[in-house]
Parts: C-alpha cells; structure tokens; sequence
C-alpha cells in the first residue's frame, strides 16, 4: 500500500470574490475535472484576510491553504492584492517557527477567466501535499 497515493489532503482555499471565486466558477460550469479536497471560503478581497485565520485554519487541522487572488493591478479594491503579497513571506516564515512547511501555503493569481489555471494549481499543490504527508500540528485530531 502507498500511503503517498491514499493521501488525501483537506486544502482550504481564500480566494477573492471578484477573479479567483469567479475563475473558480468558470471552471465549474466549463465542467473541469478538480480534486474534491478543496474547501473554499470566499472573501471580498484577500488583502483582508488575517493571518490569524491561516494559522487557525493549520491549527484545526487543514493539511494547505491555497489563497487565490487577483493579478497586480487589477484588485476590485486598487491595493488589496498589494497587502497579501507583502503578507506571504512573513507569514511563511511564521509558519516554519511553528514546524509548518511553508510549502503548506500556497498564493496564486488567477483571473475569472483563467478557471483552467486555477484547476492546475489545485492538482500541483495536491501532489505537492501528498508528498509532504498530513498536517503535523493538527489540533483536531
């Protein structure tokens, strides 16, 4: 038995309402083909988002988190996309202070018409998971 294969990892995904919910949306009525391990949590902007809510979303036992965003330049709200950019790296190396592989956060843009895209970038961060095993502080179980 190869437990690298019978992995399934739980990813929440953050994606911004007006290009990555909407690319995600497309993808759905185009009937792509997604991993169902994603859960998505659809916010106004991803430049809102705490970190509080990431480390929360690890601590309660997610195993990624994909945040999904729109490309620089083309946030509904001029900066937002700006704001997480700058999070990321920090968060990141927050992440690894508390034994979290930064490869478990995971920052994309896609537009609403790029459904394809983001289908790709839900199947590599899958595998990227799978070979990283399940989340190693999950307080849930």
């Amino acid at each position: 038995m190869n437990l690298e294969n019978d992995f399934n990892p739980y990813i929440l995904g953050i994606f911004c309402n007006w290009c990555s919910y909407a690319g995600a949306d497309q993808a759905g009525t185009s009937r792509m083909q997604r991993p169902a391990n994603l859960r998505i949590l659809r916010v106004m902007c991803g430049g809102r988002v705490d970190p509080q809510l990431i480390l929360d979303a690890f601590k309660k036992g997610v195993d990624g988190v994909l945040i999904s965003h729109c490309y620089p330049g083309d946030c509904h709200y001029v900066e937002g996309n700006y704001k997480t950019i700058r999070k990321i790296p920090i968060l990141q190396l927050y992440l690894k202070q508390f034994g979290i592989n930064p490869k478990r956060l995971k920052f994309v843009f896609v537009s609403a018409s790029e459904g394809f895209k983001l289908t790709n970038y839900i199947k590599e961060f899958v595998q990227v998971l799978r070979v990283l095993g399940s989340n190693p502080i999950s307080l849930e179980g």
